[in-house]
């Protein structure tokens, strides 16, 4: 039997432009005004810019200005790079790197959406019938359902600040998405046109993070097939198969084959694909519950209850199907001992469809529960960010302000008057959805979820309007990178380092020096990355990669972190 009864007054569908609306307050802060910040962020915005700026072989080589990035894929750079042409002489070349970012998040919100539409309005899915009537009708149902997917999908925690780097994450947690949503339609609709998309999603996933998971995905398809007793693996292995490989073997081929700067990124790329699958050990267990726990927050209680609601019914394509992605990204991230920014994401877009199912079964006393954390939490935060704003602003209270300012020395506080107005509507429309929530216990499914999505969107609105200023002064490379250019007086060729992909991007964005390329040579200068907690400070750098006398002219560092420091160094040539 199945374990949902609900009356059609449960399925209020929510407006479209209130979805729309919560997608942009979702995306839109933390994409505009702001630099490249220190990680994944500014590495991946160093590919684009390099390859927007470069030839064909830095297309098909990706590079930071000369360091070599053969890990992950080239897709998600080639698009960012695409939008910097485009729109970078407009925009600024960060913001519009970000736009394939926005993108990539919009394709990956729609097709949760579109997901848990397609399997919510399918027969199997449906509340039972009531005895005088009054059930929802199927659109309705999977309308419904579709909102509360989307809002649980934008209410999880781990996916707050990848989706808003410009790294291959949002790219990759996006097909994902979007590869789900085919396999809906490809096991409702076993047409060959399904199997083509499916095949050339893949491919698409190769180019972006590995071979991996698309092959993860690609057996647990089969295996799904197989437990559904469906005669699918013929065009899964004759039609998808091929067109995976021929998809991402275009980017295998042409790089073999053309040699850009006479060499290759296949052998590093691979090499990065093994080191993806391990042997599971007890410390990859501990970590990924340590972390998921809150990475996943709040898609996993309800996914949990929807696995034991509908475990009757467990053939049906809306449970299995989910749960079969679920299973697979599950096993391969128990498997990854990199543990690499964003290994969890693909937990998210099945994570959220099976919560979604959960939610009709939900008892009204965990519902609560939810709702009850979700406020206590997000309205916590939020008045914390208010509290420290005010702080900083007025230096009131003296030490808060001080604690604060400490966070980022050198910062001086500025009022944007129009910054103020939006984040004080945006705090009283909060308010305002908290009121509605307690005051009526409305019965909509969405109820449960809207604010935890509610409250994750507030916090992080707040932190990217009032405070962004200061994060922004606290994670950036552009005054230092600044700083070192204005003391580079004299002609140089080119300029050797020891950085990290993040530093060598800003670095190189920031201050507009010449960084050696492929096989260049003999450089006169070279800037390197210290850290005074492991190393101490060294005057002289010491290393077979880099021969020769040296003496010091520049020292520097972000005034945010006492640790990390730079050096610059000229070659003194012999006479």
């Amino acid at each position: 039997m199945k374990p949902v009864r609900l009356p059609a007054a449960a399925t209020l569908a929510l407006p479209r432009w209130s979805i729309f609306a919560l997608c942009l307050l979702y995306i839109l802060p933390g994409l505009i005004g702001r630099d490249p910040w220190k990680g994944a962020d500014a590495a991946g915005f160093g590919v684009m810019w390099t390859m927007a700026h470069g030839t064909l072989n830095d297309w098909l080589w990706p590079h930071v200005v000369g360091l070599p990035v053969p890990e992950e894929g080239p897709l998600a750079f080639w698009l960012g790079a695409l939008c910097i042409k485009l729109f970078g002489g407009l925009i600024g070349d960060p913001m519009a790197a970000r736009i394939s970012t926005g993108l990539a998040f919009l394709l990956g919100s729609i097709s949760v959406w579109y997901t848990t539409y397609l399997l919510g309005r399918r027969a199997e899915a449906q509340p039972l019938k009531l005895a005088f009537g009054g059930q929802p009708e199927p659109r309705d149902f999977g309308r419904t359902l579709a909102d509360g997917a989307l809002l649980i999908y934008l209410g999880c925690l781990g996916l707050l600040l990848p989706s808003h780097t410009t790294s291959s994450g949002p790219l990759h947690i996006a097909l994902i998405a979007y590869c789900l949503y085919l396999c809906v339609r490809f096991f409702d609709t076993p047409t060959k046109i399904n199997a083509v998309k499916i095949g050339i999603t893949l491919g698409l996933l190769i180019l972006t993070r590995g071979w991996v998971i698309p092959l993860g995905i690609l057996l647990s398809l089969l295996m799904l097939n197989t437990y559904r007793q469906q005669k699918l693996a013929a065009q899964l292995l004759l039609i998808s198969l091929p067109l995976t490989l021929i998809t991402a073997g275009l980017w295998v081929m042409s790089i073999q084959t053309v040699q850009p700067f006479s060499s290759s990124p296949y052998q590093g790329w691979m090499e990065w694909n093994y080191h993806q699958i391990g042997f599971p050990i007890l410390e990859n267990i501990i970590h990924f519950f340590r972390y998921g726990i809150w990475f996943a927050w709040p898609a996993w209680p309800f996914a949990a209850w929807a696995i034991y609601a509908w475990r009757k019914q467990e053939r049906t394509l809306h449970i299995s199907l989910p749960l079969c992605f679920l299973a697979c990204v599950t096993l391969l991230a128990l498997l990854n001992r990199t543990h690499e920014e964003g290994y969890l994401l693909p937990l998210l877009p099945p994570l959220a469809t099976l919560a979604a199912f959960g939610l009709p079964t939900m008892k009204r006393s965990a519902i609560n529960a939810v709702d009850w954390f979700a406020v206590m939490v997000m309205t916590g935060a939020a008045g914390l960010f208010w509290f420290g704003w005010i702080a900083f602003q007025s230096g009131w209270p003296i030490r808060t302000s001080h604690k604060v300012l400490s966070w980022a020395p050198g910062y001086m506080p500025t009022f944007n008057a129009f910054t103020f107005i939006i984040a004080l509507v945006i705090t009283v429309i909060w308010f305002r959805i908290v009121y509605w929530r307690i005051s009526r216990q409305p019965s909509v499914l969405w109820r449960a979820v809207v604010l935890s999505s509610g409250g994750v969107i507030l916090c992080w609105f707040l932190l990217m309007s009032l405070w962004l200023p200061l994060v922004n002064h606290r994670v950036s490379y552009s005054v230092v990178a600044e700083d070192m250019a204005a003391k580079i007086t004299a002609p140089y060729r080119c300029i050797d380092s020891k950085l990290g992909a993040s530093q060598r991007a800003s670095f190189a964005y920031f201050s507009k020096v010449h960084f050696a390329g492929f096989n260049e040579q003999n450089c006169d200068l070279l800037l390197t990355q210290g850290n005074r907690r492991f190393q101490g400070k060294t005057k002289e750098p010491i290393d077979k990669d880099f021969p020769g006398n040296w003496e010091m002219i520049w020292e520097g560092q972000r005034a945010a972190d006492k640790d990390e420091f730079f050096t610059l160094y000229r070659k003194i040539e012999k006479r």
